[in-house]
């Protein structure tokens, strides 16, 4: 028996000959089913938590705008000497 026709077609995605797509509300209701199982799925912070993350984020953004803002100073310091 030769091996070609042993084997399956694995993994295929290509539609079936005959089959019907499924119509664009089918595909869409049952995308948003699915949106809303994997929202569920989610775990939510606390009103704490999120007050703290924001802080968090606030700070970081504030520390690294100060060491941004810095190098331009010290670069804007250093063209102008060189060429100005």
């Amino acid at each position: 028996m030769s091996e070609s026709s042993t084997t399956t077609d694995r993994g295929s995605s290509a539609p079936k000959r005959g089959a019907t797509k499924p119509s664009l509300w089918a595909r869409l209701t049952l995308f948003l089913r699915q949106v809303v199982a994997e929202l569920r799925k989610v775990i939510w912070p606390t009103r704490r938590e999120l007050i703290t993350y924001t802080w968090v984020v606030i700070v970081f953004v504030a520390v690294v705008t100060a060491i941004v803002g810095l190098f331009d100073l010290v670069f804007t310091r250093l063209v102008l000497q060189i060429f100005g």
